[in-house]
């Protein structure tokens, strides 16, 4: 905690300012907690965690974003979550639809444990305020996309995208929805506000033809899609794999 003292002069009926000064106070377990706040404040954080752990749906099994090499069962479930929360609301706004789906690696920050799944899951998974945009890019950017996917030998998680490389990560496959790239066709690429803006070295996204922010947090998709669903069954797939 930070406290501020500001110092004023008096000159001729006017104040001026002659300097600031801060001090830093801890908080520790020796500052006493306020009755009278602490319960002004408490059903205000029962209602809270009572929200955040209510059962959603059921985890088969525990997953983790480190469990493969290219892709994961959790990255595949995250990005496949984007597309099938993001695109019905993109679709109805453009009437078209979003042809891939790139998260990245480092964007998963916990574990989906086997067992009863809460909003407080989704909180742990993504604890950050990210947004879905949707950028329309055509084929230099979209090379551009796929070699760094396959100079980064991680697993970040993508939709619709396949790619396989060969045991010198050269791309020997790499479709969109089951088809070839080519130069004619404009590529509707669902992602975030921050790799967007260049996080994690993604700089292919600039310059793009347009860009959509669909005002829909990556963390609320989730949330929306433990609604409806029952058990979550997440596999590593051929989505983006190496010949070796």
């Amino acid at each position: 905690m930070l406290y501020f003292l500001v110092f004023l002069n008096c000159e001729q009926g006017k104040l001026r300012l002659s300097k600031i000064e801060g001090t830093q106070i801890a908080i520790s377990d020796s500052i006493t907690t306020d009755s009278e706040i602490e319960s002004f404040i408490k059903p205000y954080r029962v209602n809270i965690q009572k929200d955040l752990d209510s059962v959603l749906a059921y985890s088969a099994g525990t997953y983790s974003k480190n469990d493969g090499e290219f892709n994961t069962a959790l990255g595949n479930f995250m990005a496949d979550v984007i597309y099938s929360e993001a695109n019905p609301i993109f679709k109805s706004r453009t009437q078209k639809d979003i042809d891939m789906v790139l998260l990245n690696h480092g964007g998963i920050r916990g574990l989906l444990n086997k067992g009863n799944v809460s909003k407080r899951t989704a909180f742990q998974l993504m604890p950050f305020e990210n947004s879905i945009v949707v950028v329309a890019l055509k084929k230099p950017q979209i090379d551009s996309l796929i070699d760094y996917l396959s100079t980064q030998k991680k697993a970040h998680p993508i939709s619709k995208l396949k790619l396989t490389l060969d045991k010198n990560y050269n791309v020997i496959e790499a479709k969109i929805k089951g088809k070839e790239i080519t130069n004619n066709k404009t590529y509707y690429v669902a992602t975030s506000d921050y790799l967007y803006n260049g996080g994690d070295n993604m700089n292919f996204f600039k310059p793009n033809d347009t860009l959509y922010r669909l005002d829909y947090k990556i963390r609320n998709a989730i949330i929306d899609n433990f609604n409806k669903l029952d058990t979550i069954n997440p596999v590593i797939d051929n989505r983006f794999t190496q010949i070796k």
